[in-house]
């Protein structure tokens, strides 16, 4: 049978991300792609990409101009609460939007001039030995590192469990003309009525903008049911191209166990449980699982103590902010406290688009509105 170092299943941000990171941590690493589809190809998502996601593809070599050129930033962000409570501010940084047909391209591009390989497969049986990780029973690896989306086979095939319902949110994304008043601003609109749930708008900065709706799987979502949100909380919205897809988040993470399977991005139930991004968490994770996947039998005890070490606070964190975001009080006075200072702003923006923490002072702000 054909043999490995590495293989990836999956072709998308943490899978290119992995293949990138193993070829720079052992530049005669042998990593092959394998992908169902051709590139380039549509991905539901919101499109945005944090500039802490850009930092780690730059990292990895990526030039960042290149990721994003033909779109334009998108340096403010507009927020309403579940009450009402609304601020507009400046981000620390812009985040940019850019459709997932053409950043997954890019990065793929960058893998594979690295000297990855693609091939289109549908990964369906692995089977782990000793020595290495047979797959379909054509190709053996080293490591597999399983960056193959929501509904991971290769996560299945290790017997993880998939997300509980409470756990695990489905939005619908399209793309309209962008509302008015939107050029460079980033807007997610909430509601009480089904909450948790958010709509949003993210400008590509050619005209169009990406919007969507989500909520938890637990509400009883439906396609009615989020078609219905997206046109009450984005009235202006004329959407075309409506798909919907399943977000596991990642409040209820698959541990990683020892050995030679990893699981990076979606498949590792990595998705901020507060707004849904997927895109910083995919290229870190997979830039984490493919430095580790070169230690072979170690690969999964040491990308677990990367994980943990890199990611570890940062995601009790958002999870015991997704726990408080429950009570929509709780978000309006943490908004109302935002639009008042700005370090509280970009301290949500940082728990929620990045790896920010729980600070005291944005505690203490929040708290002092609650009253």
């Amino acid at each position: 049978m054909e043999h490995w170092d590495v293989v990836v299943v999956g072709a998308g941000p943490a899978g290119s991300a992995a293949a990138l990171a193993a070829r720079r941590a052992a530049p005669g690493t042998r990593v092959l792609l394998l992908d169902r589809a051709d590139f380039p190809r549509d991905k539901v998502c919101g499109d945005g990409i944090a500039p802490e996601a850009l930092d780690v593809l730059g990292r990895l070599g990526l030039d960042q101009a290149t990721l994003t050129e033909g779109f334009a930033p998108a340096p403010r962000l507009r927020l309403r609460s579940p009450g009402g409570a609304a601020v507009e501010r400046a981000m620390r940084r812009p985040a940019h939007v850019v459709p997932r047909q053409v950043l997954d391209a890019r990065i793929l591009a960058a893998a594979l001039a690295a000297g990855a390989q693609l091939r289109r497969h549908q990964v369906r049986t692995l089977t782990v030995h000793p020595e290495l990780v047979e797959i379909d029973g054509t190709l053996t690896a080293g490591v597999v590192v399983g960056a193959d989306g929501a509904e991971s086979v290769v996560r299945r095939r290790l017997g993880v469990a998939p997300n509980r319902p409470d756990r695990m949110a489905v939005a619908l994304r399209g793309y309209a003309p962008e509302l008015p008043g939107q050029e460079g601003v980033q807007v997610i609109a909430t509601t009480e009525q089904r909450w948790p749930a958010y709509a949003w708008s993210f400008p590509l900065g050619d005209g169009r903008a990406n919007v969507g709706y989500g909520e938890l799987v637990s509400g009883g979502a439906s396609r009615a049911a989020l078609t219905e949100g997206l046109h009450r909380l984005l009235p202006g919205a004329a959407p075309e191209g409506l798909r919907a897809h399943r977000l596991p988040l990642s409040t209820q993470r698959p541990r990683q166990p020892d050995g030679r399977v990893l699981l990076a991005g979606d498949a590792a139930s990595l998705i901020n449980p507060l707004t849904g991004e997927g895109i910083f968490y995919a290229v870190l994770s997979g830039a984490l699982a493919g430095a580790a996947g070169v230690h072979g039998a170690a690969a999964g005890r040491a990308y677990r103590t990367a994980l943990r070490r890199r990611l570890g606070r940062h995601l009790r964190h958002s999870s015991a902010a997704s726990a408080l975001s429950r009570w929509p009080r709780v978000m309006d006075a943490a908004f109302r406290a935002a639009a008042a200072e700005q370090q509280v702003f970009d301290d949500v923006v940082d728990l929620g688009l990045a790896d920010g923490k729980l600070t005291l002072p944005t505690l203490a702000a929040a708290a002092r509105r609650l009253r």
